[in-house]
């Protein structure tokens, strides 16, 4: 790092009326509804019953703090030290000429990202309101409205994306206090009370124990190479880590904040709901398999995700009557609530950028983002076989090159003192504990080339 990066470093200036969380639990519930989605609620317990079941869920927690944690803390202390959002912070840790170029372009692509991420999420969030509003309309008699929603089309689709990005652009233009963090401490506690309502209820139906069984004993002779890059890969993914929006929401904290300790927070928010979703989905699963639904492939492995979440469970609340109609519109609207907590942080991102910029305001930006967003729903459904996998898949590959890129401008051109000194202001404590000798080191090193592991793993 040269001198005069150093000296912009630690010298920087953060702006002034800045928005913050107005409190601690405001802010967990908002980095936990970034964090949690349906890669938590869905897939984690899925490979995790694919995987050895409980040894899948051991490696999953040792490898959440051996990778994600790092990661994490590395997109909070940036935020926070920056005090804006993801362009700026890098491009303000570059210093000058090429490194601060390179890092706003890093910052653009973890935009780019979201922004991705919102076209085929608003898709998806579309389809799962569908099928939590079917049986409500069957309920009142509207038959014309329960035809709609079960019909698969473009028209249908495009409504209801439509729905969920409306919704996701009202909550973000109320601001970070009226919008994300008043709507996040409510929707992440519905989520939560609701997954134990049902795993309450499931856990008291015929093959539900089995399921049960498969979750949580391990098998430790499933344990390889492959499920050791599984377990990492869904450890990173799961947090939200390399769309920016970590660092967004480290710079609305608190300066009187402790870091490192409200980063265990969030990560342990996210296991847990990881955790408590294996509890429903895979007992859920295997009480389909109990009246008849068929939910294992040739190799004895649980079918596709995709196949499993719109074909397996809806088969298997229609053959449990009214109670399953009852349970089939609390799950897939707490897999609707998860995707929306999700589409928050992801608009934040770009829209908190063009708000920086003094030119926009933020009701423009919100509004201009969220079409674009749209627009690009739009495009993906009028050529959906051809891009709707190719989306996602560009999404969730390039995350981990973002994060790493992070990791490595945060470890190398954020120098050990300003890093320090972020730490010591709400954690006086901090230089005197294992986290601060080993952290530093780690994300210049060891979190860099892990996630590259990852990447290089996700395209095989």
């Amino acid at each position: 790092m040269t001198k005069s990066q150093t000296e912009n470093a630690d010298n920087k200036a953060a702006p002034s009326g800045r928005a913050q969380f107005k409190s601690r639990f405001g802010f967990l519930m908002a980095a936990a509804g970034a964090a949690v989605g349906l890669g938590n609620v869905w897939s984690f317990p899925s490979m995790a019953a694919n995987n050895g079941g409980g040894a899948f869920l051991l490696i999953y927690v040792g490898m959440a703090f051996v990778l994600a944690y790092p990661a994490l803390m590395a997109e909070l202390t940036l935020g926070r030290y920056a005090q804006s959002g993801v362009i700026n912070a890098m491009g303000q840790l570059g210093g000058k000429g090429v490194p601060r170029r390179a890092g706003q372009l890093i910052g653009l692509g973890a935009i780019c990202v979201a922004t991705l991420g919102l076209t085929f999420y608003a898709i998806v969030t579309g389809w799962l309101i569908s099928q939590a509003l079917g049986p409500v309309a069957h309920v009142l008699g509207m038959s014309s409205v329960e035809s709609w929603l079960a019909e698969s089309s473009i028209g249908r689709d495009w409504w209801l994306a439509l729905v969920a990005m409306a919704m996701t652009i009202c909550v973000v233009l109320l601001g970070v206090n009226r919008g994300i963090e008043r709507w996040t401490k409510r929707l992440m506690p519905l989520l939560i009370v609701t997954m134990l309502v049902l795993i309450l209820t499931i856990l008291t139906f015929d093959g539900a124990i089995e399921g049960l069984m498969v979750y949580l004993l391990p098998d430790f002779s499933q344990i390889n190479a492959e499920l050791m890059l599984d377990a990492m890969g869904q450890a990173f993914f799961s947090l939200s880590i390399g769309i920016g929006a970590m660092v967004v929401y480290g710079s609305y904290l608190s300066r009187k904040a402790n870091l490192p300790r409200v980063g265990v927070q969030v990560m342990f928010i996210d296991m847990g709901v990881a955790f408590i979703a294996g509890l429903l989905i895979i007992p859920s699963l295997y009480v389909a398999k109990a009246v008849g639904v068929e939910v294992l492939n040739e190799q004895g492995e649980l079918t596709s995700s995709a196949t499993l979440l719109f074909d397996v469970m809806p088969a298997m609340f229609t053959r449990l009557g009214v109670i399953g109609g009852v349970m089939e519109v609390l799950f897939f609207g707490l897999l609707a609530v998860a995707a929306l907590t999700s589409m928050f942080p992801a608009l934040e991102v770009p829209v908190s950028t063009l708000e920086e910029t003094g030119s926009l305001s933020r009701r423009f930006s919100t509004f201009l983002i969220g079409g674009v967003a749209f627009a690009g729903s739009t495009l993906i459904l009028l050529n959906f076989d051809l891009l709707f996998g190719l989306v996602i898949g560009l999404t969730i590959n390039s995350m981990p090159v973002i994060g790493a890129l992070v990791c490595l401008y945060v470890g190398w051109l954020m120098s050990r003192n300003a890093k320090l000194k972020e730490l010591c202001q709400g954690a006086p404590e901090i230089e005197n504990t294992l986290f601060w000798r080993l952290w530093p080191w780690y994300i210049r090193v060891v979190c860099p080339l892990m996630i590259l592991v990852v990447m290089a793993r996700s395209l095989s």
